[in-house]
């Protein structure tokens, strides 16, 4: 398993260790995790889900009164260590 997967699936499961269901997605460069969070979460769990989250390369919130509020995180896939990494088409 690629460790951007792994990472991603270690957060995803701790977000759900906390009582998140978690959503886990690959995309070209990176595999993001999606978390619908319940109003009802506690103050003091925030503090455990931001140190969770934090070991993304990136989070964010998304709070809408349609939606509810989603917790994003996304771990960016590895470059390849040789070869040509800018891909086809790309090339000097």
């Amino acid at each position: 398993m690629p460790a951007s997967k792994a990472g991603a699936e270690d957060i995803a499961s701790r977000l759900s260790a906390l009582g998140l269901t978690t959503r886990v997605e690959e995309h070209a460069r990176y595999t993001s995790i999606e978390s619908e969070v319940p109003e009802s979460l506690p103050a003091e769990s925030w503090r455990e889900v931001l140190q969770v989250v934090a070991e993304a390369d990136r989070f964010g919130l998304l709070a809408s009164s349609l939606t509810g509020r989603t917790l994003w995180a996304a771990v960016r896939r590895a470059v390849p260590a040789t070869g040509d990494v800018r891909g086809p088409g790309h090339q000097q």
